[in-house]
């Protein structure tokens, strides 16, 4: 019976593709076991290809097994062929089917020969090229000292040919200036070639420089052009020069105009002059435009330095020559000049790009001369114009709001220095500590007002400096002698602040984060600082009313019950404080202990009378009152 719908040509063409993917498997096994094979063979040892094994596939139709899968570990029975569902599909198989059985590759057991894998040799590590072999450096450093050389030359031509007579001073003008102008146009045509930039560029900055220090001859050597007509000259030859190297994009050209001006404006004018700080100063307003949107670091510091080190000179030549008051005059206005214009520009700058380092470090450098200039002057101006740049620097720091921290750091030193003379400088020595103390305490509410740590960091230091000042004017030989003793209303206010001062920078320290992990330390140090300034300050003031041994003794008693009082007040905030409660409880046993002692140690011996009387009996009534209260708050507590 056949069944009905099922192609006999159908049934063979399956026949044939199963076969043919049987022959398929089983080549793929016994490549299997050759890898198998492979895989066993140490990592030093290579198999050569004369002794590799032979895999002897078994015939077609025959199933492989692979070592160690099921159907090796476990003997099959053998397959009989079903029959033909149809009894044509008979008639197509060519072969008998026989029972299969299960052959494993046959595989060579030859001996192997350990072969070494051949290791290759490591390339050598390239050799370092040296500096000369770079690409372009012999040729920068032929170019930078053919520019040096000619400039010299030119400065010869305008300095020594004058000196000795040569020429007529018409000639060697003309000339210097014909030659710069030739050597500009050369640099012009040089660079418009092929492999031209760096020589172009070299002759281009010679010319520049040449003739921006003929205009310096020209004005100073031969005074054929007034002052303010040579610096409007010079101020535009280094703008275009510095315009040129913009627009040929070289910050190379400019810095070798500058340089060669700063090296070479010296010989020109014979020495650090007025004339040559006003010429450095022209170059340095002029040479600004160029940093607009170009980071040139070097530019900076060869615009700004000659300038600032050229006005430093002049300074110290007016200090040595006794050049005061008005003579010192245009050495103040330059210092202002060069303070003013140069961190103006250093904060525009980093308006245009916040990690500009070397614009934040400029802006320190030029504010130098201002700082120093006040040594020419009466102490009233000295506070004056330290004032106005201390003033400068906090409205800059307030009010330009996209400084970054170092430009911030470095304008609160240079604010912090200006503050400093300006309260140093007109005050005696009994009042400078005071003076120096009250700046802390307003850069400390400053600090804590706007969460400025560089306004806290200036705080301690003008703190520190006022602490040093107070041990200078009340040493502690004026809390043991009266004959040391002070009577000065100044070191008494100076004791209580700073009293407030060392216990507002710990506050502070704290609030900011900055002492937070070292809080109890710097509490101590603080706790020290204030129980001396405010015993001295009594003692001082006990004098300064009273006068004499009376006033030293009674203010010693009163300096022992106002310790007594402060202990007593830690220990009742220790009890009111869960948060504080081990801190005021420690410094307020401290104190007390202090103060017993120096009643015992000192006062004892040094009091007499109803002084000696008056400290006992105040301050055993305080320690039973502390007592007391002690008591009452563990009884209430155990109650409830």
């Amino acid at each position: 019976m056949t069944t009905p719908g099922i192609d006999p040509r159908l049934v063979s063409g399956l026949a044939s593709q199963f076969a043919s993917l049987s022959e398929q498997m089983r080549r793929v096994s016994g490549d299997l076991g050759v890898l198998q094979s492979q895989l066993t063979v140490p990592r030093t040892e290579q198999p050569s290809s004369a002794s590799q094994p032979v895999v002897q596939y078994p015939p077609q139709g025959v199933s492989y097994a692979y070592p160690g899968s099921p159907q090796q570990m476990r003997p099959q029975a053998p397959m009989h062929p079903q029959a033909p569902m149809h009894p044509q599909a008979s008639m197509h198989s060519q072969t008998p089917v026989h029972p299969q059985t299960l052959v494993r590759p046959q595989v060579s057991t030859q001996p192997r020969t350990p072969v070494t894998s051949p290791v290759s040799p490591r390339p050598p590590a390239p050799k370092a090229e040296p500096w000369w072999q770079r690409d372009g450096v012999i040729s920068r450093v032929l170019a930078v000292a053919g520019a040096g050389v000619t400039l010299v030359g030119v400065v010869m031509l305008l300095v020594l040919a004058a000196q000795a007579g040569w020429f007529g001073p018409e000639l060697r003008v003309v000339a210097g200036g014909a030659f710069s102008l030739a050597l500009l146009y050369a640099g012009s045509r040089i660079y418009r070639k092929s492999g031209g930039r760096v020589g172009g560029i070299a002759t281009a900055a010679t010319g520049i420089a040449g003739l921006y220090l003929d205009v310096v001859a020209v004005t100073v050597i031969y005074e054929w052009l007034e002052p303010a007509i040579g610096l409007v000259a010079a101020f535009g030859i280094a703008a275009a020069g510095v315009g040129l190297a913009v627009s040929w994009r070289s910050q190379p050209m400019a810095v070798l105009i500058l340089a060669g001006v700063a090296v070479c404006g010296p010989v020109v004018t014979g020495g650090i002059t007025l004339s040559l700080i006003a010429f450095f100063t022209a170059t340095f307003i002029a040479s600004f435009a160029a940093q607009l949107d170009r980071d040139w670091p070097y530019l900076a510091a060869v615009r700004t330095l000659p300038v600032v080190v050229a006005t430093l000179v002049g300074i110290a030549q007016a200090v040595s020559l006794d050049m005061v008051g008005t003579d010192a005059l245009p050495l103040l206005i330059v210092s202002a000049i060069v303070a003013a214009f140069g961190i103006g520009s250093s904060v525009e700058l980093l308006r245009r790009n916040a990690a500009d380092v070397m614009a934040s470090v400029m802006a320190g450098v030029s504010a130098v001369p201002v700082l120093a200039v006040g040594t020419l002057f009466e102490p009233w101006t000295v506070t004056l114009v330290e004032g106005v740049v201390a003033m400068a620097c906090v409205v800059v720091i307030a009010m330009v709001s996209w400084l970054p921290a170092l430009a911030r750091t470095i304008l609160t030193i240079v604010g912090s220095l200006a503050l400093l003379q300006a309260v140093l400088v007109p005050t005696t020595t009994e009042l400078r500590p005071l003076a120096l103390l009250v700046v802390s305490a307003v850069l400390l509410a400053a600090a804590h007002r706007g969460t400025s740590k560089p306004a806290y960091y200036s705080a301690l230091a003008f703190g520190l400096f006022g602490a040093l000042g107070y041990l200078v004017v009340s040493p502690p030989a004026a809390m043991m002698d009266s004959r040391y003793a002070t009577d000065e209303f100044g070191i008494v206010l100076a004791g209580v602040l700073l009293a407030v001062v060392s216990t507002g920078l710990v506050l502070v320290g704290i609030h900011l984060k900055i002492v937070e992990k070292n809080a109890q330390a710097c509490s101590v140090v603080a706790g020290l600082a204030s129980l001396y300034a405010l015993a001295s300050a009594t003692v001082a003031l006990g004098v300064a009313a009273i006068g004499g041994t009376t006033g030293f003794v009674a203010g010693h008693c009163a300096a022992t019950i106002e310790a007594m009082a402060i202990a007593m007040a830690l220990l009742a905030f220790g009890l009111r404080s869960e948060k504080y409660a081990h801190t005021a409880l420690l410094a307020g046993l401290s104190l007390t202990a202090v103060s017993v002692a120096k009643l015992f140690l000192f006062d004892l011996v040094a009091l007499d009378g109803l002084f000696r009387v008056g400290a006992f009996i105040v301050v055993g009534l305080l320690l039973l009152f502390a007592g007391t209260r002690y008591a009452k708050v563990f009884a209430d507590r155990a109650a409830s």
